[in-house]
Parts: structure tokens; C-alpha cells; sequence
């Protein structure tokens, strides 16, 4: 039998920063992903960019869920990412599509994007919580200030939040997903806890992804967070930033918000 290769969770100090954790994350995204989201989200995306056209910049592209789909219908999506590790699976996904080609994939940190030959851009988007790994009010304010900075006047930015985080009850060690890893793959285990700092509104979940094949077992830990972000929190960081509020919707069809709703999305609109 093998030994486990194990990865140690990162310190609470470690954690501070919202980026941590994502390149361990990366080889297990698209499977948790599959589990959980899976794609409801990306014909709210897709339907958007169609609406406003192209170019499109992603924030936290990862490893290509939505940036490739939205390709086919515009003619250019630009996806940034700080993690290498995401980034190397997203590359692998655009070479298996004949969509690939209008994908460009970029490292950056979104607190500084890059000034890039292929914008300005008309949409800016920020799906499925990626703004709520901005663990500081200053990482936000500068997120919001540099999007402003590379959208076209009259551009839209569609931030999707998930609102559930603070309700999230604290556990310990929780098998949260079991399933098997591809055709080819192992059986796949999520064992989770979560732990809440309410006073900042951060909610940590310390995963250990456990894969089964055969008589191998391999471990692998490391911690991810979030922080909570209400609408209203939200607008005034937008408005601040030099966008209006177009629309606040509460699902992926276009149903109006309001505090039970299954999302959380705001469109807006750069002066």
C-alpha cells in the first residue's frame, strides 16, 4: 500500500489573505463544482454577454467554468486569475474547444488589473462569490476602483455574491461530498469543517480532499475564506467607485431580489 501524500492546512494567519488556498484548491474545483453548482450559472453569463457584446473581462477566471462558455457568444473573454495552478487547467480546457482561441487567460491580482490590448471592455464579471475572497474593505475598494478603470463608460460590471455565508453553522471533520473523480479517477471524498470569526464576517472552510484508487489513499488540506457581503454594502462600495446601480436580481433567470433569494446579483453601470 502507498503512503498518503498529505498537504497541511495553512495558519489562521496564513488564511488572511483570500487568494490563499486556491492553488491547493485548483485540482479539485471543477469536480467539487460539478457537485454543487454545477452550471446554473453560466446561462445567466452567457445570456449577458450576448446582451452586451464583447470584449468581457473575468475575475477570478479559475479554471475556465465560465469564461469558455461565455465565448461562444462574443467574439473575446479575457480571464485573470492569480493562481498558476488554476490557470494551467483552464489552458488545458481552451485546447480541447474550438472556442479556445477567444479566450485569453492572464495571472494578475484583480485589485490591479493590468492594462490589456484588448480592452476596454463592455462587461465585467465577478461570478459565484469570487469579490467575497477580498477579505479587506481595502481590497475591495481597490478591486472596484481598478474594474472602473478598465471597463468602457456606459460598461456593465455583474457581480454575483453568495448569501448564504453567514448562516453557515460551524462543524467539525463533516463528509460533505462523496463521488467518484471521472471515468478513470478514484472514489473522491470532501471532509470539511467551517469555523466563523462573526466580528469580521469571515467564514473559513478547512478542507481535506481524500481520493481512494485501488490501494492508494492520497490526502490533501488546506484552508479557503470568505467574507460576507451584503447588497446594500455592496451598492455603497459601487456607487463610491463610480458606478450606478442598473439592477439587483435574485436568481439566474432574472427574478428581483429580496433577502431569501437563492443569489445575489447586481448589475451595474460605470459612469
Amino acid at each position: 500500500m502507498s503512503l498518503p501524500s498529505i498537504r497541511r492546512p495553512q495558519s489562521v494567519s496564513a488564511a488572511r489573505e483570500g487568494w490563499h488556498g486556491w492553488d491547493d484548491y485548483a485540482q479539485f474545483y471543477d469536480w467539487e463544482s460539478a457537485q454543487t453548482v454545477q452550471r446554473r450559472d453560466v446561462g445567466f453569463w452567457q445570456r449577458l454577454a450576448a446582451r452586451i457584446g464583447g470584449p468581457v473581462i473575468e475575475l477570478g477566471c479559475g479554471t475556465g467554468r465560465v469564461s469558455l462558455p461565455v465565448a461562444r457568444t462574443v467574439e473575446m473573454v479575457v480571464g485573470v486569475d492569480r493562481s498558476s495552478e488554476m490557470l494551467d487547467r483552464a489552458r488545458s480546457r481552451l485546447r480541447r474547444s474550438r472556442y479556445g482561441p477567444r479566450v485569453k487567460l492572464v495571472r494578475g491580482d484583480i485589485r490591479a488589473l493590468p492594462v490589456l490590448d484588448s480592452g476596454p471592455f463592455r462587461l465585467a464579471m465577478a461570478p459565484y462569490g469570487i469579490l467575497q475572497s477580498l477579505l479587506r474593505d481595502r481590497d475591495l475598494r481597490e478591486t472596484l476602483c481598478s474594474v472602473a478603470g478598465v471597463l468602457q463608460r456606459g460598461g456593465t460590471f455583474g457581480i454575483d455574491l453568495v448569501p448564504e455565508l453567514p448562516t453557515w453553522g460551524e462543524y467539525q471533520r463533516r463528509v460533505s461530498l462523496r463521488a467518484r473523480r471521472g471515468s478513470r479517477g478514484g472514489q473522491l471524498t470532501l471532509i470539511e469543517s467551517v469555523r466563523q470569526d462573526r466580528d469580521r464576517g469571515i467564514t473559513t472552510f478547512d478542507q481535506e480532499f481524500v481520493e481512494r484508487k485501488g490501494a492508494r489513499r492520497s490526502s490533501h488540506q488546506f484552508s479557503i475564506a470568505f467574507r460576507t457581503l451584503s447588497i446594500r454594502k455592496m451598492r455603497n462600495r459601487l456607487e463610491r467607485a463610480g458606478f450606478d446601480i442598473e439592477a439587483v436580481l435574485g436568481d439566474y433567470r432574472g427574478r428581483a431580489w429580496d433577502s431569501r433569494a437563492q443569489a445575489w446579483i447586481i448589475l451595474a453601470r460605470r459612469r
